[in-house]
């Protein structure tokens, strides 16, 4: 072999090297946090937590239209993901499983206390707001933010629900379907029920304002 091709060799294989000498850094899935909580490192609840406590807060006060409340059910539902880690299992999404936590959570907070969800200022909604886009951020004025607010605050809470979950907090049919034990088809049936709804309410309060 010349010089010349020995050198460029040379020049080759440490260029090849270096370049598998910088592994990409890849973010722990929401699934692979969830194994190391269930399996005892307890601390990676912390960024779970991190990830869902707006999404979670903003899934309750959709549904109780009570701030303070809100606050207190998403804490509820990080106590009862520790207290059941060890029932997560491999299978599915930990978005539905967590959203199954929720549900139960909202559930129970309404039968305990059976009544109705009031109203609530959407100032309060603006200082807590979805991680993910919210349809509500694009309403053309204040005025139209908050009727949707009392709208929504009027649906009956299974009416509701589908209708947050599916549009205001971006889950998935399938997600949703997973949850609420029913097909896809269902699903869409009911957020299209609940949106037709919603509309319906929401022009009925417009013209009682006018009246």
């Amino acid at each position: 072999m010349s010089s010349a091709s020995q050198s460029a060799a040379e020049i080759r294989v440490p260029s090849a090297v270096a370049a598998v000498n910088f592994p990409s850094i890849v973010e722990a899935t929401d699934h692979e946090l969830m194994l190391a909580v269930r399996a005892g490192d307890v601390a990676k609840l912390g960024e779970v937590f991190e990830r869902y406590q707006q999404r979670l807060y903003g899934f309750f006060l959709r549904l109780t239209n009570q701030p303070a409340v809100s606050e207190d059910l998403v804490q509820v539902v990080f106590y009862r993901i520790l207290k059941y880690r060890h029932t997560y299992r491999d299978e599915g999404k930990f978005t539905a499983w967590i959203y199954h936590l929720a549900r139960k959570v909202a559930a129970d907070h309404f039968r305990k206390h059976a009544k109705a969800a009031a109203p609530t200022d959407p100032t309060d909604l603006h200082q807590h707001p979805d991680a993910g886009a919210s349809p509500d951020s694009r309403a053309a004025t204040t005025d139209d933010l908050e009727l949707l607010r009392v709208a929504l605050s009027r649906m009956p809470l299974e009416h509701r629900e589908v209708l947050v979950l599916a549009r205001l907090q971006n889950v998935g049919h399938k997600d949703i379907a997973r949850l609420c034990d029913c097909s896809v088809g269902a699903v869409k049936v009911r957020v299209h029920r609940a949106l037709k709804e919603l509309r319906e309410v929401y022009f009925k309060i417009r013209r009682e304002q006018a009246a």
